[in-house]
C-alpha cells in the first residue's frame, strides 16, 4: 500500500482568537485559545482522514512539548519512524488568528530541527510512497543539509511533494534548489508563489514558472478563488474553489497537501486531485483550529452536493 511518508516538523501549537494584530508595544485580550500539536501533523492527518496510510520520518522531541506532540502522534493513526530525542523538547509556535480569519506566525525551534542524515537512513521507503517535504523544514541548518542529501538518492518511483511554506524566501538557494530538482509536485500558497517568482506578472505565470525549476508540476493556492495547476505541456489551469463562511484559515493549506496526497496515491488525475484538496480545504476553513481536515465521507459528501 502507499503511504505519505513526512519529513516535516511535528510542533505545539499556541492558538489565540484575536480581532487585529496589536500595534508594536501593544496588547490584545485573546477571545479564545487552545494549546495543540500542529505543524506537520495537520497534513498528516488529513491524509490519514482521506484515508491514506502515513509515516511520520521527522524528529520530536522530551520534555512538555514533546509530550504533547508524542501524545498526538499516538492518536493519529500515524506510524512514528524515528525514537525522539531525549536531550531537547519539541518546539512551538505561536499563531494568531484575526477577526478575517488571517493568522499569523512567531515559532521557537526545538528537538524538530534536529533531523540528520542517520535519522534519514532509517526511512525504508516503499516504490509507490509520497514523500512530503515542508520549507519549515528546510529552514533549519541539520534538516536542510540532511534533506538536500538525501532526496536524490531516494528511488525514482518514489514522488516527492514540496511544499515551501512561508519561510521560503529566507531558505538557502542551493538547498532549495537541490530539492527543486527532486520534486514532482509543488504546492504554494499565493504569497508564496509570488517570494518564489517575483517577476510574474500574476499567478498563472508564477505557477509556470515554479514547475519549470521543478519537474514541470506545480499548483499555486489562491484562497476561496481556487488553486492554479500546471503540468508538463499544459497551460495554467484554474481549478475553481468552493464559496463557504470561513471562519479559520489556520491549517488549510495542510489539510489541502493532505487530501491532495492521498488523492494523487489512488490515481487520481491531478486536475481531480487538486479539486479534491480545493474541497477539503474549504471545510477546513469552516471550522475552528488547526487540525480540521474533514474526514474521507465529508468529503464525498460536500462534492456530490457541488458537482
Amino acid at each position: 500500500m502507499p503511504r505519505l511518508v513526512s519529513v516535516g516538523n511535528v510542533i505545539v501549537d499556541i492558538v489565540m482568537r484575536i480581532d487585529a494584530i496589536p500595534e508594536p508595544g501593544g496588547d490584545v485580550i485573546a477571545s479564545g485559545s487552545e494549546i495543540t500539536a500542529g505543524g506537520g501533523l495537520n497534513t498528516m492527518v488529513a491524509a490519514v482522514r482521506d484515508g491514506l496510510d502515513v509515516a511520520f520520518a521527522g524528529q520530536y522531541g522530551t520534555g512538555p512539548f514533546g509530550d504533547v506532540v508524542r501524545a498526538a502522534l499516538a492518536a493519529s493513526g500515524v506510524e512514528v519512524l524515528q525514537p525522539g530525542l531525549d536531550d531537547v523538547d519539541s518546539g512551538y509556535c505561536v499563531a494568531l488568528v484575526d477577526a478575517t480569519t488571517e493568522r499569523t506566525f512567531v515559532t521557537s525551534v526545538g528537538a524538530e530541527g534536529r533531523l540528520g542524515s542517520s535519522d534519514l537512513d532509517r526511512i525504508a521507503l516503499r516504490d509507490d510512497d509520497i514523500v512530503f517535504v515542508s520549507g519549515y523544514g528546510l529552514a533549519h541548518p541539520v534538516n536542510a543539509a540532511a534533506i538536500a542529501g538525501w532526496l536524490p538518492t531516494i528511488p525514482p518511483s518514489v514522488r516527492v511533494l514540496f511544499d515551501p511554506s512561508p519561510l521560503v524566501a529566507t531558505l538557502d538557494p542551493d538547498v532549495l534548489a537541490t530539492v527543486m530538482a527532486r520534486t514532482d509536485a509543488v504546492s504554494a500558497n499565493g504569497r508564496e508563489a509570488r517570494l518564489m517568482a517575483p517577476d510574474a506578472a500574476g499567478l498563472p505565470q508564477a505557477v509556470a514558472r515554479i514547475a519549470a525549476t521543478a519537474r514541470g508540476t506545480a499548483l499555486v493556492r489562491d484562497g476561496g478563488s481556487g488553486c492554479w495547476v500546471v503540468e508538463p505541456g499544459v497551460e495554467p489551469t484554474l481549478v475553481p474553489g468552493f464559496a463557504v463562511d470561513a471562519v479559520d484559515s489556520n491549517g488549510a493549506g495542510d489539510a489541502h497537501d493532505g487530501v491532495l496526497a492521498a488523492a494523487l496515491s489512488r490515481g487520481d488525475s491531478l486536475l481531480d486531485a487538486v479539486r479534491r484538496a480545493n474541497a477539503a480545504a474549504a471545510l477546513a476553513v469552516t471550522r475552528r483550529g488547526p487540525a480540521t481536515a474533514p474526514t474521507a465521507h465529508e468529503t464525498d459528501a460536500f462534492l456530490a452536493e457541488h458537482r
